[in-house]
């Protein structure tokens, strides 16, 4: 069971298919979502070994899909995995991307807070980076 829900979204510039496409690929993850980590590397199907800022673990993306479904589980080597929502939803020569932050066991509400701000931060940068002239090619 996990504590509070919230829904953190940004609104970008740029096609739904456009923005799933480049979040359906998780080689460009680490390129705006420094709350997930860095040195991604594939291992097999849909997992991906990851250094997050909690120690390296697995990520399992969903697969590629036509609904807009960008979800990705952060699994832990001794704990249970950390599921996180994400949409892009069309909105024509638009679209907003929704990430659904859910306060896991135990964690503060200044965790969660925190957790939020990085979210936020993270989708301002994805906004930025596909809405400028490198994010269009």
């Amino acid at each position: 069971m996990t504590g509070k829900t919230l829904y953190i979204h940004e609104r970008i510039a740029r096609p739904a298919r456009a923005v799933y496409d480049f979040l359906a690929e998780p080689d460009n993850f680490p390129k705006w979502a420094s709350g997930l980590g860095e040195s991604f590397q594939h291992m097999a199907d849909h997992d991906w070994r990851v250094n997050t800022p909690m120690g390296p673990m697995t990520v399992r993306f969903s697969p590629k899909n036509d609904y807009g479904i960008v979800d990705h589980w952060v699994i832990p080597a001794d704990g249970p995995p950390m599921y996180n929502p994400m949409r892009v939803i069309d909105l024509g020569d638009a679209c907003d991307v929704v990430f659904t932050l859910l306060q896991r066991p135990g964690m503060t509400d200044a965790e969660f807070d925190r957790d939020a701000d990085w979210v936020r931060k993270d989708l301002r940068t994805l906004k930025e980076i596909l809405e400028s002239e490198a994010g269009r090619t």
